[in-house]
């Protein structure tokens, strides 16, 4: 089990210094605390401030004026949003290429600085709490029961989920939850449990590469819905696309949708929950950053106003507790007992020590804690990151802002090939997940999605910039 270490104490210091940047508690051209000061304040040695203080330097947030001391530094004017795309009308096959089995397995090359992940850092996670949890429940369990497993998986942790799911304002009926192997089965098993092979399925535009490998996998075809990069699939687009044709099944992200990072304004999700009960239409809600929100309070999910139970809501902790453990779940509404019928002829049951682990973290009431933490260094993260983006990227550059979450949508100047992009940072040890990934047509050639889930890892900020640095070279050949 991998040891969950923190940050060092000047990576801490430069987080917090940043976060207070961000939030405009520290004002560009505002001096910071002398090193003097900051050392009585904290307790910290003068090598561990300068540590900080050069961290900040590297990434671009505050410059050193000789005997005078740091000083914030001024930014550059924000890029603008993305645009929204204008999808093509038309229903298709699925067939990605290869470069989405490429970034998977880069993923696991550790020598990567991973831009291009789909996972936040490791050390953001409590494994070594999760390790004492499980440990001492499962000596509790009879070896009976661990043999035994249920396929709609343990008692003790529905009890917990359903307990959180009314917390926030979602009554779920107990044989409609089925915990199974990472969100990624519940989505399989939800989207299969509603089509048949040559059905169309609606899905955002871009959309998570993972929903396209489903569909082709599934026999199933896309259709991209509008999407706009701040509030998420455009509702008149998509009545649009229902009136047209016969749609089996909307996949949709609501919440920090990924890769754009985009959230549904609540009355946007109300209103859906109304469309998707007019036109009879089965939804599978993938919900898995709902709970990296920056704000005050989690966002609720379209499954919060489904009165009738189309939504088929998905959800895991391997965005915000336990990657790796593979615990997921689906909450799977009218349609509970097919997704439980499909579970039981493919895996049969979820693993059951991963979830005994986690029913016993969530039971102990360590779940708020860890989340306050988690939301804070990847806020601080993802302003650091926008940072960087606007300072090192080229003149014309757009880029997202999401509330939550831990992805950047950035859409670069036209002329610039984000798969060459790609290749290039390759060669210099850096991932990136080119645009064309995220689309059933091959679009968005010039835009990238940016993982700012890493805080505390030296290597981001000169990443990040070396990727600007590329953009800035490729943009310049094809002036």
């Amino acid at each position: 089990m991998a040891r969950s270490a923190g940050p060092l104490r000047y990576q801490q210091l430069a987080d917090d210094l940043a976060e207070a940047i961000a939030a405009g508690l520290l004002r560009a051209g505002e001096r910071l605390p002398s090193v003097r000061a900051i050392c009585r304040e904290r307790g910290l040695s003068p090598s561990t401030v300068f540590q900080a203080y050069a961290r900040l330097e590297a990434q671009g947030l505050v410059e050193a004026r000789p005997r005078s001391g740091h000083y914030v530094r001024a930014r550059r004017p924000a890029p603008r949003a993305p645009q929204a795309a204008r999808p093509q009308a038309q229903a298709r096959p699925v067939a990605l290429s290869d470069l989405a089995f490429e970034l998977v397995a880069g993923a696991q090359n550790a020598a990567l600085v991973p831009l291009g992940s789909a996972f936040p850092a490791s050390h953001l996670f409590p494994f070594d709490a999760l390790a004492r949890c499980g440990a001492r429940a499962l000596r509790q369990v009879p070896p009976a029961q661990i043999t035994s497993a249920r396929t709609a998986g343990d008692p003790r942790l529905r009890h917990l989920l359903r307990r959180r799911y009314a917390l926030h304002g979602v009554a779920l009926e107990e044989d409609e939850l089925i915990v199974t192997n990472g969100a990624l089965e519940a989505l399989n098993l939800c989207l299969q449990a509603v089509t048949r092979p040559g059905d169309v399925v609606a899905v955002e535009s871009p959309t998570f590469y993972a929903a396209l490998q489903v569909l082709e996998r599934l026999g199933l075809q896309a259709v991209e819905v509008r999407t706009d990069p701040a509030t998420g699939v455009d509702l008149d687009a998509l009545q649009a696309q229902l009136r047209q044709r016969r749609v089996a099944a909307l996949w949709c992200m609501p919440n920090f949708q990924n890769p754009l990072g985009a959230l549904m304004p609540t009355a946007h999700k109300q209103a859906l929950a109304g469309l998707l009960a007019q036109h009879r239409l089965p939804m599978i809600e993938d919900d898995v950053y709902g709970e990296l929100h920056a704000g005050a309070r989690r966002p609720p999910p379209v499954k919060a106003f489904d009165a009738e139970g189309w939504v088929l809501h998905c959800a895991s902790f391997s965005k915000c507790l336990a990657p790796g453990y593979r615990v997921g779940w689906a909450a799977a509404g009218r349609f509970g007992a097919q997704v439980q019928r499909l579970k039981t002829m493919g895996s049969l049951a979820t693993s059951l020590p991963p979830q005994i682990a986690v029913a016993e973290y969530l039971a102990q009431g360590h779940l708020e804690r860890h989340l306050r933490r988690l939301r804070g260094a990847l806020a601080a993260q993802q302003a650091q990151a926008q940072a960087g983006v606007a300072r090192h990227f080229p003149a014309g550059t757009r880029m997202t802002r999401p509330a939550g979450g831990y992805f950047l949508w950035v859409e670069l100047p036209a002329q610039v090939d984000a798969q060459a992009l790609h290749r290039r940072a390759m060669a210099e040890s850096i991932s990136t997940a080119p645009g064309v990934l995220f689309s059933a047509d091959g679009r968005f050639t010039h835009h990238l999605r940016l993982n700012v889930g890493h805080p505390g890892d030296a290597r981001f900020a000169p990443a990040l910039q070396r990727v600007g640095e590329l953009a800035q070279a490729l943009a310049a050949a094809r002036a």
